[in-house]
C-alpha cells in the first residue's frame, strides 16, 4: 500500500504545482489591472494611464493598481549641473 501511496501522492503535487499561476508586474507599465474572478485572481500590467486602465476595469470586478515594480524615472533624484565660474 506504500509503494501505490508514494507515486500518487507526487502526481498529486505535480497536477496542483502545474495549475498555479504567477503574477508577474511588467516594469515597463506604470498601471496595472487586477481581476477576481471565481477561478482565482490575476494582474495584468500594460497600461501607461489609471484612466486607460479604469475604462478596461468598467463593468467587472476588477480594480487598478499602481505598480510597485514600475522601472520609470525616479522623480525624486535630480542631476545637479556644475557651476561655471
Amino acid at each position: 500500500m506504500r509503494a501505490f501511496a508514494k507515486p500518487v501522492l507526487a502526481i498529486a503535487l505535480t497536477l496542483a504545482a502545474a495549475s498555479a499561476q504567477a503574477q508577474t508586474y511588467d516594469p515597463a507599465y506604470p498601471i496595472c489591472l487586477q481581476t477576481f474572478g471565481r477561478f482565482g485572481n490575476a494582474i495584468s500590467c500594460g497600461y501607461t494611464s489609471m484612466q486607460q486602465c479604469k475604462m478596461s476595469a468598467s463593468g467587472r470586478a476588477a480594480q487598478c493598481i499602481v505598480n510597485p515594480f514600475f522601472a520609470g524615472a525616479n522623480p525624486g533624484r535630480t542631476r545637479r549641473q556644475p557651476r561655471m565660474q
